[in-house]
């Protein structure tokens, strides 16, 4: 399939930004954000009530309209400054027309590269637009709407505030019905000097590969039972901890492989603090609200490494982080407590897993007035990493993997990975 871009435009809020609301200073907690650009399509059906034209247009207007309301996404970062200049110059527009059919798109094994042209690449700059939108339109009607928003100003919950809030916009010709976002982390988390944002390390030389993975809730159903047939786990594990502790798993084998021994490692992870601290965020709070947390594997000192001990140890990981961050009585005692996680530094003999999820994200309740999305995606990583997100039905989690060329050929083949999942 050929995707072809055929417009490129910014699109700007419906009414200027007041001058008082011109600079709107980041957090701290957006200044430790990774200066990426957070990534998801979501896929619609044909309607045979409008065009691709009238589509569009509907989609450009209600964008626009949004952007008056979400009004820092069409302004530009200044770095220097920690803040964003709401100038309104615009988020990037784009048009494209796919070369064939949704439905044949979506039968079999996912074509990433594919994918991976549904979706603008971006460098950041200081001017790059914080979001970026690509609409693709199939020959049969079907849409792609895939989306890049700037980790500096939202993380996965304040995206779907936009995206969700700008489909309402869309389907009922309007913003009456959209949830009012406040920009007002900073008030609890004010932005610091010198505070470098996170890096996500990249291997050199490394031919870097991302395939698709679902564990469907049969399989999840089948892991949570072997995880818990052990006296010593202490609770059922939920689907993502199942499913990462397999995949864990599985990565520690093939380090054990490449190397003749059982490796040290620590697998990164991300928690959302939404409503998990003692500080009286709203809920509509927008911008970055999460933290890292670690899980660690001893290498030669485990005598084992059973499914049950690597589920016990993010279970611990993720209710120590939740005891913790009820702790800190303000967002200087928060923010402290965050960055003690990123001041150690790893030993060379240790490998890093980095998982992210967007798991129980109301990704599949963006409706812009032709139905929910019938499948949600991501797109091909630049490093190695694992992001997890739901099946459409809910009860399974799909894995973007990405690896090397060797370890991945080494994933694909493991007898766990074949006996639990499924590649698309």
């Amino acid at each position: 399939m050929k995707v072809e871009i055929v417009s490129r435009k910014l699109i700007k809020p419906t009414s200027p930004t007041p001058p008082h609301l011109r600079r709107y200073k980041i957090s701290s907690l957006d200044q430790l954000a990774p200066p990426a650009y957070v990534p998801l399509i979501q896929y619609y059906h044909a309607t045979g009530d409008e065009n691709d034209e009238k589509r569009t247009e509907r989609l450009e207007k209600s964008l626009s309209e949004i952007l008056t309301i979400f009004y820092p996404l069409a302004g530009r970062y200044i770095k220097d400054d920690q803040l964003v200049d709401c100038n309104d110059e615009g988020v990037e527009y784009l048009e494209a027309r796919v070369s064939g059919q949704l439905a044949q798109f979506l039968q079999g094994e996912v074509k990433v590269e594919v994918v991976n042209d549904l979706a603008p690449n971006v460098m950041a700059s200081s001017t790059t637009p914080l979001a970026i939108f690509q609409i693709n339109m199939f020959e049969c009607g079907g849409l792609a709407i895939a989306w890049l928003m700037s980790h500096v100003v939202a993380d996965g919950t304040s995206a779907c505030m936009f995206l969700n809030g700008w489909a309402t916009a869309c389907r009922t010709s309007g913003i009456n019905e959209v949830i009012r976002p406040r920009f007002d982390m900073a008030s609890f988390f004010p932005p610091r000097p010198n505070i470098p944002s996170v890096v996500v390390p990249k291997k050199p030389g490394a031919l870097i590969i991302t395939k698709v993975f679902v564990f469907d809730g049969s399989s999840i159903s089948s892991l949570k039972a072997i995880a818990c047939d052990s006296a010593l786990t202490k609770r059922q594990p939920s689907r993502v901890v199942a499913v990462t502790a397999l995949i864990w798993k599985v990565l520690i084998a093939i380090a054990q492989a490449k190397h003749g021994h059982l490796r040290h490692s620590i697998l990164f992870q991300t928690l959302s603090l939404r409503g998990k601290t003692a500080l009286p965020i709203p809920d509509n709070s927008f911008g970055n609200l999460f933290m890292p947390i670690t899980a660690r594997f001893g290498g030669d000192n485990e005598s084992k490494m059973e499914l049950h001990e690597l589920v016990g140890k993010l279970d611990d990981s993720i209710r120590n982080a939740l005891v913790d961050c009820k702790k800190p009585q303000n967002g200087d005692e928060l923010f402290s407590m965050m960055t003690n996680s990123f001041k150690e530094v790893p030993d060379p003999e240790t490998d890093i897993y980095l998982f992210t999820s967007w798991c129980r994200f109301p990704v599949y309740e963006a409706d812009f007035g032709w139905g929910k999305p019938i499948w949600v995606s991501t797109k091909a990583k630049t490093a190695e990493m694992i992001s997890l997100s739901d099946t459409k039905n809910g009860d399974g989690v799909e894995a973007w993997v990405t690896l090397n060329e060797k370890d991945m050929l080494l994933f694909q083949n493991h007898p766990e990975i074949k006996a639990f999942t499924t590649q698309i």
